[in-house]
């Protein structure tokens, strides 16, 4: 039996922004519910955080997901098995008190998994496991134990997987527990945004750019075999952030129509003649770009390095740059552990709305 797979959709995030909304819809418009028909998808599994705001959503929000998505699965016959992610759980410490519950109760094709449930899907039988918590975890570890399931779904924080390009986890909130998942066959689960897999588990990725560090990281779907393990991915063309170079680029054969309404940042290698710059920048503007930001260099007036040592490299990450700036800082600490801290703040600030 073949199954859909997504995680981490984050409805309602950037407090409701219609842009980013608007940019999902084509996401699921283009690529996915047209999948889903293509393949005669009847079965989904969404891994958690399917909403962005364990507190609350503004009613547009709510009004889109469930015109956008919900409905239209509901229309299609697809039973949709629903895991609690963090995001999704009200109290951070137990699932009880969860946005599916309470949003979406009007759908009869959603099975809500809180903490743990077995279904079989097709001819294998499935464990399903909810955000791990103070509350739960006991129970959990018992049922991992107990169970009798080869695949298991879940909304995972594991030690050792990447959370996004550039920083790995190793401080996860359900501790060091990779070791209960040895006994399975494959482990999916949502969470980190990026993909990862070591060959038996897997993190998928969730299906679309959210945040800078989101930007040239693939995103999408995955359609999942019980019987044979095959995994495809479904990849996401649609991109909302954009890096562009400008070394000199003549603008008059500069074509800026693919940057309207996107993010972009403009990355200055060389202009040697500041009113074609100007003109460049022009048509960006002139498109109707959502955001534009200059970056001609790094500025390092503070701290250990002084910026003519530093050199900024534009094809860097956020964290990758933080990182070579630590490691390159002439400071007698303990720099893997300054970066780890950093990292985890950087992870934290990326879901600052």
């Amino acid at each position: 039996m073949r199954v859909a797979i997504i995680t981490d959709q984050h409805f309602g995030m950037r407090k409701g922004s219609r842009l980013f909304h608007e940019y999902f819809q084509r996401f699921y418009e283009d690529i996915f519910f047209p999948t889903l028909e293509r393949e005669g998808i009847t079965t989904l599994i969404d891994m958690g955080d399917t909403f962005d705001n364990r507190r609350s959503i503004d009613l547009w929000s709510l009004e889109w997901c469930k015109t956008h998505y919900f409905d239209r699965l509901r229309d299609m016959g697809i039973t949709v098995y629903s895991v609690v992610g963090n995001h999704t759980a009200y109290f951070k410490n137990k699932n009880d008190v969860n946005t599916i519950d309470l949003l979406l109760r009007e759908y009869p094709n959603m099975v809500l998994v809180r903490d743990h449930a077995e279904y079989q899907i097709g001819d294998t039988k499935c464990l399903f496991l909810g955000w791990i918590n103070e509350e739960n975890k006991g129970k959990i570890k018992r049922k991992v134990k107990s169970t009798k399931a080869k695949v298991a779904f879940g909304h995972l924080e594991l030690n050792g997987y990447a959370v996004y390009k550039g920083y790995t986890q190793d401080h996860g909130a359900s501790g060091d527990i990779v070791d209960w998942f040895e006994k399975f066959d494959r482990v999916f689960t949502g969470h980190y945004h990026t993909r990862s897999n070591d060959g038996k588990i897997f993190y998928l990725g969730n299906p679309y750019e959210m945040f800078w560090n989101d930007c040239e990281d693939t995103r999408g779907f995955h359609i999942f075999d019980t019987e044979t393990y095959d995994l495809e991915p479904i990849n996401n063309p649609h991109r909302m952030f954009y890096k562009i170079y400008y070394d000199d680029t003549p603008y008059q054969i500069f074509d800026a129509t693919e940057y309207a309404g996107k993010i972009v940042k403009v990355i200055v290698r060389q202009r040697s003649n500041p009113k074609d710059f100007e003109k460049f920048i022009d048509k960006l503007h002139f498109v109707g770009v959502e955001d534009l930001k200059v970056i001609e260099s790094a500025d390092w007036n503070h701290g250990y390095i002084h910026a003519s040592d530093f050199n900024a490299d534009e094809d860097e990450n956020t964290i990758a740059l933080l990182n070579r700036f630590i490691e390159e800082s002439e400071i007698d600490l303990d720099k893997t552990r300054i970066k780890k801290l950093v990292g985890g703040l950087y992870a934290q600030a990326c879901e600052v709305e």
